[in-house]
């Protein structure tokens, strides 16, 4: 049988082992955010540019793009958008300006 001083000995050793069982489980500080690298800041600009393509198309976009062959492409134009465009180019041409812009915007937009 074990002696009172070997129970407590025991004891004390098998507490220190817990506690350093959890304290190892005791998740650390978040480290502090880095910046990404060229590739990695690259890399999130081709993804965010390649949204809407799917399978072999975005497969080889993101090749091309990320070798640097392709520039990110401009985002597309409702076609509302594009109306508006064009009848604002419109009334710039005719250097229209206050009621009258506005009077032609909206007869342009409507028809």
């Amino acid at each position: 049988m074990l002696s009172r001083t070997s129970q407590l000995a025991s004891a004390i050793l098998l507490s220190a082992c817990f506690a350093g069982a959890a304290l190892a489980q005791t998740p650390a500080a978040p480290a502090p955010a880095k910046t990404p690298t060229p590739q990695q800041q690259r890399m999130a600009d081709c993804n965010k540019s390649a949204e809407g393509k799917k399978g072999d198309e975005r497969k080889a976009y993101m090749s091309s793009c990320l070798k640097g062959e392709t520039a990110a492409p401009a985002k597309q134009l409702t076609p509302q958008q594009q109306k508006m465009k064009d009848c604002n180019a419109k009334a710039g041409e005719q250097q229209l300006t206050g009621d009258k812009r506005k009077t032609f915007m909206s007869t342009c937009l409507k028809g």
